[in-house]
């Protein structure tokens, strides 16, 4: 018979656990599995990237329902353990008991709340689950403040996440500066310059006094006095291990539950590992010794001997654009001496600790492609006498001159550890490619190489091709999405080739996996029709997402955002006055000026959407699609019907440029700016298109950012005449409507096919230009309507479908 097995907690560790029992002995235990949250093992390494909105929770599940099914375990999820009877060997929940022969606690740790006044309020969260994550979505963070307390690995990435849905972040840490445990303080300067360029405010050496609030956190003050705003408060000031029911089953605990080399605790029948255990002293928080004592768990448990050997771990963010890597000591000490690279202009920043001829300490930021190199010579304690003068240009430059890029991935030793996350080194995926895993997803089947955070990927290629050689075949673009292995590309190609013209044509034809898709596939393959086919396709509402079919943008409460157009920001009293009497008619909370110069009406009623839109049709104004993936603003100033400085009518223009392009569906989300002069009031330079004018003409630039990247444009083109501005601009986002992948914003898609490709295509070739303007003129005269107008009349109020509202609601 099976021995019984209880495992209290469903994380990484005790995933990582599992897998290694099953893959060894799969009928050596009845496995018994206790969880305080209501779901299973999802990868918490990616809980930063559903924050900022870039992930789904789906698509970080490590172990769904069937693997747990597959492998017999009896799932207690949603049942916290409520005492361990050491004597009878049960476990009791608080919705019932299990016996066991073993014991695995595998609790975690629990994050720390600094005891200041008001840290109890509403408003006050954490941040180290998909709860707490949740927390910070539903609190509809975009255009709030956001004050994060803890400026580490966790406090950053909270930062992040939120200043991605359009939160104003600040981040307040005790030391000067940020990450002190990972980084010396010229990485923290250049950690800090980097996130304050995407718009997040840093304050360090800032000690928290009070959390301030009458009914729920209003602002953060500090011992200087300085008060932050804060309409939402994030404590990421650290964790402690989760020991309360060890403590409480009387088993050894300091500061956290203490175990031997086996991860036994002081009761013979009971083991523990991850964050919740002591090892000789030691703490742990990262994941790589957290698998290590993973698998000398499940050895143990299958009567073999194994003994737990915790090693130097490195360090790296998981924040986008901010590429660092840390490891080992580099505090100052006796007997030390620094090697350090900088390169101000391109943000780089490297420096090595040596001691004794040995790297014990590396920190490298904005260029870390060497990391893993200078890791395994820290751990191995190599001399590095004899390549001190080239030691920090890398592997590459050992011997006097540059070798091959290949080089460096060559020069790493086999035990040099590629995924950090899953402490795999070169030698386990050199061996898995000679034995037949000649793919990455087979490589990431079978050594778990890549499969956490996804940074080594590129590593864990190079050194694919390595192996390989000419056999290595780059990876083809992943699929759409579960429905399909074919990439957005392929679908793009072969509804064009194949004459597809609607949704189940395409499902059918190309094998989708699922009768009627889901909520990923569905609303791009009816962009992708929609835009291959203007005249015989017809837009399928129900594969839209929520706020597309509703007009409107849904709010944390259900509520709605309403905005009408105002062409180039312009606007008139009658206007104003249609705006004014919808907000008192429909009890509006909230009218609030845009950054795209509109007016928004916050807080309305679903019911009342189509009365409101009803009155200010009636007013003359139109959907400002607030909403859609589509265009959304065109920014101007004055120009020179103003302002004194002005060059030319920028108003005027970004009033065409709007009248011409709204209601047209694009990939993303398109914004423009029109500036009357270099002095750009009107921020054209960070927008999808923007255009300054200048005494000469129109200088056109394109693909810019300034939400979750903060990109500059690149100059596209110098034209003389308005007409040519105008056309030059109908062309390019009709070029990035026909080849960009759904959802990409269009500087994402530049980045991909390359900005000579672009102007080779709507400036060098007139003909292709014109070409482009008129299969965009004829999409304009199917699908420019006003959706307002169309779905106004109260009588004729399109019938809301609460299924169908939710179908594609979480995608947003």
């Amino acid at each position: 018979m099976k021995k019984k097995l209880v495992v209290i907690g469903a994380g990484m560790a005790s995933g990582r656990l599992l897998e290694h029992l099953f893959e060894t002995d799969p009928d050596a235990y009845h496995v018994t599995l206790f969880n305080g949250e209501p779901r299973g093992n999802y990868n918490r390494l990616m809980l930063s990237p559903v924050l900022s909105g870039e992930k789904t929770y789906d698509e970080i599940v490590t172990h769904d329902e069937a693997w747990y099914q597959a492998h017999g375990v009896d799932c207690r999820f949603g049942q916290p353990v409520v005492r361990i009877d050491r004597e009878n060997r049960v476990v009791h929940s608080n919705h019932g008991s299990a016996e066991y022969d073993a014991l695995v606690i595998a609790t975690g740790s629990a994050p720390f709340i600094i005891p200041v006044p008001g840290k109890d309020l509403p408003g006050v969260v954490t941040y180290r689950d998909l709860e707490d994550t949740n927390a910070m979505i539903e609190a509809g963070v975009a255009g709030k403040d956001a004050v994060v307390i803890g400026g580490g690995l966790l406090g950053l990435e909270a930062a992040a996440g939120m200043a991605a849905r359009g939160a104003r972040v600040t981040v307040i840490h005790l030391m000067g500066h940020l990450m002190e445990r990972q980084l010396d303080s010229a990485a923290g300067y250049l950690l800090q310059k980097d996130l304050e360029r995407r718009g997040i405010k840093v304050h360090c050496a800032g000690a928290t006094k009070a959390i301030l609030g009458h009914d729920r956190a209003e602002a953060v003050l500090l011992e200087d006095g300085t008060v932050y705003p804060a309409d939402l408060v994030c404590m990421a000031v650290g964790i402690r291990p989760e020991t309360r029911i060890a403590t409480d089953a009387r088993l050894e605990v300091e500061r956290g539950v203490v175990v031997d080399d086996a991860l036994r605790t002081s009761d013979p029948h009971i083991f523990a590992l991850g964050e919740c255990v002591e090892h000789q002293g030691q703490l742990f928080g990262l994941v790589a010794p957290l698998y290590d004592q993973a698998k000398v768990l499940a050895r143990t448990l299958l009567d073999e001997k194994a003994a737990f050997r915790p090693v130097q771990t490195a360090t790296k963010l998981k924040v986008t654009g901010c590429d660092l890597f840390s490891a080992g000591d580099f505090a100052e000490g006796e007997g030390r001496e620094d090697i350090v690279f900088r390169d101000p202009g391109r943000g780089i920043y490297k420096r090595l600790v040596l001691q004794d001829d040995r790297i014990i300490g590396v920190v490298m930021y904005g260029e870390t492609g060497d990391g893993n190199w200078f890791y395994g010579l820290l751990k191995d304690g190599t001399d590095v006498a004899e390549m001190r003068d080239t030691l920090i240009f890398g592997p590459a430059f050992q011997g006097g001159t540059k070798l091959d890029p290949m080089a460096a991935v060559a020069a790493l030793p086999p035990e040099a550890e590629i995924c950090g996350c899953n402490g795999v080194c070169k030698g386990t995926i050199v061996q898995a490619v000679q034995n037949g895993a000649t793919t990455l997803d087979a490589v990431r089947g079978c050594t778990k190489a890549s499969g956490s955070c996804g940074t080594c990927t590129g590593l864990v290629e190079q050194v694919m091709k390595l192996t390989l050689g000419d056999d290595f075949a780059a990876p083809a673009p992943a699929g759409m999405c579960k429905c399909t292995d074919h990439s957005h590309e392929d679908v793009r190609r072969l509804i064009k080739s194949m004459g597809l013209k609607s949704i189940p044509a395409v499902m059918q034809e190309l094998g989708w996996k699922s009768v009627g898709g889901c909520h990923s596939c569905r609303p791009a393959l009816n962009y992708y029709l929609l835009a291959e086919y203007p005249l015989d396709y017809r837009d399928d509402r129900q594969s839209r997402f929520v706020n597309e079919r509703n007009h409107a943008n849904i709010q944390k409460d259900g509520t709605y955002s309403v905005v009408p157009r105002m062409w180039g920001g312009v606007t008139t009293p009658a206007e104003l006055r249609a705006i004014a009497d919808a907000a008192d008619k429909y009890n509006v909370p909230m009218v609030k000026v845009t950054g795209g110069q509109r007016i928004d009406l916050l807080g309305v009623c679903k019911e009342d959407l189509p009365h409101m839109w009803s009155d200010l049709n009636d007013a003359g104004l139109v959907s400002g699609h607030a909403y859609s993936k589509g265009l959304r603003t065109v920014k101007t100033c004055v120009g020179s019907e103003f302002c004194r400085f002005g060059t030319q009518d920028s108003t005027g223009l970004g009033i065409r440029l709007e009248k011409l392009l709204w209601g047209s569906w694009t990939p993303h989300k398109v914004k423009l700016g029109v500036s009357g002069c270099p002095r750009n009031c009107a921020e054209a330079t960070c927008k999808d298109v923007g255009i300054v004018c200048v005494d000469s003409g129109y200088n056109i630039s394109v693909a810019g950012a300034a939400g979750m990247e903060v990109k500059e444009t690149e100059h596209l083109a110098s034209v003389p005449t308005e007409d040519e501005a105008v056309q030059i601009t109908a062309a390019f986002v009709q070029l990035y409507r026909e080849h960009a992948k759904y959802l990409d914003r269009a500087y994402k898609w530049v980045a991909k096919v390359g900005l000579d490709w672009v102007k080779a295509q709507v400036v060098d070739d007139l003909d292709n230009r014109r070409a482009l303007v008129e299969r965009f003129e004829l999409s304009q005269s199917v699908y420019r309507k006003d959706p307002w107008a169309e779905h106004s009349t109260p009588s004729e109020t399109p019938k809301w479908s609460p299924l169908a509202d939710l179908t594609l609601e979480a995608a947003e």
